[in-house]
C-alpha cells in the first residue's frame, strides 16, 4: 500500500473523532452560571478607610499631606492593636 494511502486514512478517521467529539459537546446540556456576587461596602461611621482611599488616590502629594500621615500613623495603631503611650512614635531628642 501506499504511504499518501494511510495518510489519508488517519486524516479521515481524525476529522470524524473531531466531529463526534464536538456533537457529544453540543448535545450535553448547559449549566447556568452563579449569579454574580456583589460586594457593597456600608460606611459603619468610620471616616478612616475613606480618608486612606483619598490619600492612596493623591498619589506623591499624599506623603506631604498631614492628614494622610495621621490617618496612616493610626491605621499602624489599629494594626498593631497599639494604644495609649505607646501609640506614639519614638523621637530621636534624646540622642
Amino acid at each position: 500500500m501506499d504511504s499518501k494511502l494511510f495518510a489519508r486514512i488517519g486524516a479521515g478517521a481524525f476529522v470524524a473523532v473531531a466531529l463526534t467529539l464536538s456533537l457529544v459537546q453540543l448535545r450535553e446540556e448547559r449549566v447556568e452560571p452563579l449569579p454574580e456576587i456583589i460586594t457593597v461596602l456600608e460606611p459603619d461611621g468610620d471616616p478612616l478607610p475613606a480618608i486612606l482611599r483619598a490619600c492612596s488616590d493623591m498619589g506623591e502629594l499624599a506623603l506631604s499631606s498631614p492628614d494622610c500621615r495621621e490617618a496612616w500613623a493610626e491605621n499602624r495603631r489599629r494594626f498593631l492593636g497599639v494604644s495609649g503611650e505607646n501609640a506614639k512614635p519614638p523621637t530621636d531628642e534624646g540622642e
